[in-house]
């Protein structure tokens, strides 16, 4: 093993789940809770989308507010990527300082103090984008960018009733479309979508039907000659439905003539359940899609307490782990304390359930004669990986032997 590089001083207050040195073992040289990416599954899971991407003829921009990782972002990148996907103009500054060059905002852009954000990523070099469904905020960007002598690269939101953002119908396309030929600033470049928030009824009809809307509107966008561009961009796919997002933008014409970008995020690292569950609908469709995601991300905690037969609180809480859509899920336990001579061989306890969480405590159902005590360590999987990232300044890559290999910032 190389020689241990120190990660803090006496001066720097480090954060929780910081390791004293880089490399150590996560079991004990690691104050625990801390969150972890296992290395072989996120080689995996970069490789195996951006293959699927560029099967079907598009580029790859994933969503990094999944991440918030810049090394996450190089590694991407490193793999393919067409760029990166954020969601406000603070991370699109962050993911910039760090090295990304190309910055699709999947929002708009509002607020004159985030226009002067993106108006210094502009002229520092950055290739940005941004999604625009409103003449009124296209009033707002167009004499901004042109008071600082700025084009900014803009593509038009389309949204469905009752969702988030984005233009309902052709008419406010239309208007839109007006609005922006009005603003010398500003470049209408290509047409932005989410079909996430497609819900009820047949969803998989729905989001095709959506992905073909898309396709129809940057066609005939183009056809009109309004486009500034000679590849419009045409793009969509969260990590639920990339797959359906993909088989809409998968034409010859487009390939050609076009920009289709997928945009998942989640996929980077997948997760237990939740994403667990799409992939195994996607497969579902595609029989034959070769391989799929695998989880990467888990928190590793100590035992804290066995209070009462059946019952293990474990040092974890809503400030460590994702709650949402499901409650942290129990993978393995380290027998630290209960079996020394075991050594590091996990048992599978994915049988055992996790009850309820407060702010720095799982309670977890365990059968009654279990071999469990305080300062075992249990590993924990999430369901959707976005709200465990954000409760983390960094996360451990560590290897199939759980040594740490590097720790991985994250800027939220």
């Amino acid at each position: 093993m190389n020689e241990a590089t120190p990660l803090t001083s006496s001066s720097v207050l480090p954060q929780k789940g910081t390791p004293l040195a880089i490399p150590c073992k996560l079991l004990g040289d690691v104050p625990l809770p801390a969150a972890v990416i296992h290395e072989a599954p996120l080689a995996h899971n970069l490789a195996w989308m951006q293959r699927f991407a560029e099967a079907h003829g598009a580029r790859l921009a994933p969503h990094g507010k999944t991440t918030m990782a810049p090394a996450l972002f190089r590694r991407q990148l490193e793999a393919g990527a067409w760029g990166i996907t954020l969601a406000t103009a603070s991370q699109c500054r962050a993911a910039f300082v760090h090295g990304v060059r190309r910055l699709l905002m999947a929002n708009q852009l509002v607020g004159e103090a985030n226009m002067g954000i993106v108006a210094e990523l502009i002229e520092g070099g950055a290739d940005y984008y941004c999604v625009v469904d409103s003449v009124e905020n296209v009033g707002q960007l167009g004499p901004f960018f042109a008071a600082r002598g700025l084009e900014l690269q803009v593509l038009i939101e389309l949204g469905v009733t009752g969702g988030r953002c984005g233009c309902r119908d052709a008419i406010q396309v239309e208007a839109l479309v007006a609005a922006i030929a009005e603003q010398p600033a500003l470049r209408l470049v290509g047409v932005e979508g989410y079909e996430g928030m497609i819900a009820g009824g047949d969803e998989v009809a729905a989001v095709r039907a959506y992905g073909e809307r898309l396709v129809d509107t940057v066609r005939a966008l183009h056809a009109s000659g309004v486009l500034a561009c000679e590849a419009p961009i045409v793009t969509a796919s969260g990590s639920k439905w990339f797959d359906l997002i993909a088989e809409a933008f998968d034409e010859a014409e487009l390939r050609e003539h076009y920009t289709p970008v997928l945009r998942p995020g989640c996929y980077v690292v997948h997760d237990h359940k939740l994403y667990a569950g799409a992939m195994a609908d996607v497969k579902a469709r595609h029989p034959h899609l070769e391989g799929e995601l695998q989880p990467a991300l888990e928190v590793f905690a100590h035992v804290q307490s066995l209070p009462e037969p059946g019952l293990a609180i474990i040092a974890l809480g809503k400030r460590d782990i994702g709650h949402e859509p499901d409650l942290p899920l129990p993978l393995r336990l380290y027998p630290l304390a209960s079996q020394p001579e075991a050594g590091m061989v996990p048992a599978d306890v994915t049988a055992w359930h996790t009850t309820h969480i407060m702010d720095q405590h799982v309670f977890l159902a365990i059968p009654q004669d279990t071999p469990i005590a305080v300062g075992d360590v249990i590993a924990f999987g999430t369901s959707h990986p976005c709200l465990t990232f954000d409760k983390w300044r960094q996360l451990l890559l560590v290897d199939d032997t759980l040594t740490v290999k590097e720790a991985l910032a994250t800027y939220f």
